[in-house]
């Protein structure tokens, strides 16, 4: 009788596996196909100004924690000026997002020495940081569609061609 019940219990690692693998499909759907709406978070301006999420509805967004001692930030920054100046006449918003660990007069000067041609924040809480999913590593830069919904998270440099391409979508979306 044992030879018997094996045999007829050999159908449930396969049957797990389909279960399994059914689980994991419907997940990834449900994960590609839900866009989390971005943190409502008010950004406070170097300049002292406060940048709303209502001051960012019905634009594309891009907002970019990065740090002045963070090197790989520091050498993708021209090409996020290049990327805003491209598509700003279409829409595009950027709020580039100063860590809290990030001295006031660092990102001030970096920002006014380099004529930075976007809006410039410093997360001086940490709750920006905090309410975009616990952002440590800089640079972190999420792409916000018109609606509000979070539609990329890129860590380190991205790739900028196939951003371009995300934004010219967006943009058209």
């Amino acid at each position: 009788m044992p030879a018997t019940t094996a045999t007829s219990k050999s159908w449930i690692k396969p049957a797990i596996a389909v279960v399994a693998l059914a689980a994991l499909g419907a997940a990834a759907y449900v994960s590609l196909n839900s866009r989390s709406s971005a943190p409502e978070v008010t950004f406070l301006g170097i300049n002292g100004e406060k940048i709303t999420p209502q001051s960012l509805r019905g634009k594309v967004v891009m907002v970019n924690f990065w740090a002045t001692s963070c090197t790989t930030c520091v050498a993708e920054m021209p090409q996020m000026v290049e990327t805003y100046n491209k598509y700003k006449s279409q829409g595009l918003e950027f709020v580039a997002v100063a860590m809290k660990y990030d001295p006031a007069n660092y990102v001030v000067n970096y920002a006014e020495t380099r004529q930075l041609p976007f809006k410039v924040a410093i997360d001086v809480s940490g709750e920006a940081a905090k309410a975009y999913g616990d952002v440590a590593l800089t640079p972190t830069t999420f792409v916000i569609d018109k609606e509000g919904k979070i539609i990329k998270r890129y860590v380190g440099a991205p790739e900028f061609a196939a951003l371009h391409t995300l934004l010219e979508k967006a943009l058209k979306g």
